[in-house]
């Protein structure tokens, strides 16, 4: 189902080359969303002199997306990227508003198609992993884990090794596991019943010396001062980090979990109104599989949290592996 608001649904066809619209926006070169002859969907970025070495040197390949520097009026070069129909439309419109937010830090023509190419490169990820849209549960998960990674690279952990101690979108039995410590990151919308899910027997189980569960109480607070939406941590995420390598393997986690920037994401936007921690050992009340019955398989259960009070730590714990 196509987006009701589609910035190309009163862009009508042409009969030859294309008809666009101008994006407003503070961007140093002209931004546009087009129609070609085919009726294809186009985003165009208008570039002052020859760029032609520098997008060959750093030309990217998208599959779904054509990608072509074309010569413009008086001197002017175009960089087009056109929709195919292999990419969904709604992924391909992220990008672009993406990438038309991302123009208005470019200086000259010059920087507007390095940052241009740059973004293309890093949604090629997003784009390859054709990700399903998230429920709002998925959503907070998300954005939960996420706040931990921030965490963790606000101690004495670099965002680089953050993002490695990230194990939650590649199936791992627990979230995060760095030094001998493993973290099950849960969390709860602000008006949520009072018991948390656990979605396995191996959740509340580790080989690791130190077990804990960090529950963050989220509250959907829009105007909020410090409220946050979901594209807007991943950005801060993006802004820590340092090496190439760690963009693209957080990139992949993200896809892995679901998740691609796209628009729908910029609401709800969140407060952390509460953060518990919790101590996992004997006495604990949990299911692991090393003491089910035989046969018994695939255990989700809900735990109370009046009955984990006794285990509950200073949060401060949790990071001292670091």
């Amino acid at each position: 189902m196509m987006p009701e608001s589609s910035p190309w649904d009163d862009i009508t066809v042409p009969g030859s080359d294309f008809n666009v619209r101008q994006i407003a926006g503070d961007t140093v070169v002209p931004c546009f969303w087009g129609r070609d002859a085919d009726g294809a969907c186009l985003f165009i970025v208008e570039l002052q002199g020859d760029h032609a070495a520098q997008y060959r040197k750093n030309a990217v390949t998208v599959n779904g997306i054509d990608i072509d520097l074309r010569l413009g009026d008086k001197g002017a070069q175009r960089l087009v990227l056109a929709l195919e129909r292999q990419v969904d439309r709604d992924l391909f419109e992220g990008l672009c508003r993406t990438l038309a937010s991302s123009l208005v830090h470019a200086t000259d023509s010059a920087s507007s198609l390095a940052v241009s190419l740059a973004h293309v490169r890093r949604w090629k990820t997003f784009l390859a992993g054709r990700s399903q849209h998230l429920s709002a549960e998925d959503v907070r998960g998300l954005f939960a884990e996420i706040t931990f990674l921030l965490e963790l690279s606000d101690g004495r952990m670099s965002s680089n090794a953050a993002v490695e101690a990230w194990l939650g979108p590649e199936r791992s039995h627990q979230d995060f596991i760095f030094g001998n410590t493993a973290v099950e990151i849960k969390s709860l919308s602000g008006a949520e019943r009072s018991t948390v899910r656990i979605s396995s027997e191996d959740q509340l189980e580790s080989l690791n010396d130190a077990l804990f569960l960090r529950i963050y109480r989220l509250s959907s607070l829009t105007d909020a001062t410090g409220a946050c939406s979901l594209n807007e941590i991943v950005t801060s995420v993006h802004a820590r980090l340092s090496e190439a390598g760690a963009v693209e393997a957080f990139d992949r986690k993200l896809v892995a979990y679901g998740y691609a920037p796209l628009p729908d994401y910029d609401q709800p936007r969140f407060v952390v109104s509460n953060v518990r921690s919790y101590r996992v050992g004997n006495g604990f009340p949990r299911l692991m599989r090393s003491q089910l019955p035989t046969g018994i398989a695939s255990v989700a259960y809900d735990i109370r949290l009046e009955t984990l009070e006794p285990f509950e730590c200073d949060g401060a714990v949790v990071f001292e592996e670091m």
